[in-house]
């Protein structure tokens, strides 16, 4: 089988294209069965008729012209992404949580934003923003008002972020064994954080964290034998941490619930 790819907060913006990167993650890519996308492609999204320059929009021309199904879920600085955006990368919507079928195993997808339950001023703005009233409003503002509503909030987001204190903005165990629990899941997949690592939890489960794209891009592969954790650019490709699913599987079903 070939591989599936999975990535998250790509943050593509026209002072970020990420042009050499993504040409890496697509050469990668052509070979793949799937690319998942787990939100946050874009730094922010205001509309299927936000502006993109030639850059960007060559990224995603490249993306449309994957051969491997293409899948997107909404991260919180792209949830307004519509079906046009969607038509243009040749994409399907996920849900907010998605279980892959995968060698026998269930492994969750999600973006991981609501997992970070200590941060509850964030999750009360999320509430409001992901509401049909607000999307209904701000979508039928004018482009230029939207953009700037846009900008406000990022530069909010930044200066609230450098005063929270850390572990508020990361994910909440008791959150993330609730969701494993619930879906009967051994594995999960999610971005958000900007903390890449293969996490191995206390109840034989496993987390795994993908990075965001600054200087290199990140990634998450699944094949026959296992998940692997990967840091890459145009030049070369870096393999951080290694799950294998038999051990992983005979772990889970080792330990006492």
């Amino acid at each position: 089988m070939a591989e599936i790819l999975v990535i998250a907060d790509i943050h593509l913006s026209p002072a970020n294209p990420q042009t050499d990167t993504f040409a890496a993650l697509i050469a990668r890519a052509a070979k793949a069965d799937a690319l998942y996308i787990l939100g946050d492609l874009f730094d922010y999204w205001v509309g299927d008729d936000q502006p993109l320059p030639d850059a960007i929009g060559h990224t995603l021309d490249q993306l449309s012209a994957l051969p491997c199904k293409k899948y997107f879920q909404a991260g919180n600085r792209d949830f307004l992404v519509g079906q046009n955006l969607l038509d243009r990368i040749g994409a399907e919507y996920l849900p907010d949580v998605f279980p892959l079928a995968h060698q026998g195993e269930t492994i969750l997808l999600c973006h991981g934003d609501t997992l970070c339950t200590d941060d509850h001023a964030y999750q009360a703005m999320r509430q409001q923003l992901r509401s049909a009233a607000f999307r209904c409003d701000f979508l039928g503002k004018p482009l230029a008002e939207r953009i700037a509503i846009a900008e406000g909030l990022r530069a909010r987001s930044k200066t609230e972020s450098s005063s929270k204190p850390e572990d508020i903005m990361d994910v909440n165990p008791v959150a993330v064994s609730a969701l494993m629990q619930s879906e009967e899941s051994k594995l999960l997949i999610h971005g958000h954080t900007h903390r890449p690592a293969i996490h191995r939890l206390a109840d034989g489960r496993v987390r795994v964290v993908t990075g965001d794209w600054s200087t290199r891009g990140w990634l998450v592969a699944l094949n026959a034998d296992g998940i692997t954790l990967e840091r890459f650019d145009s030049s070369s490709t870096e393999i951080v941490d290694r799950v294998n699913l038999s051990e992983s599987s005979k772990t889970a079903r080792e330990t006492p619930r």
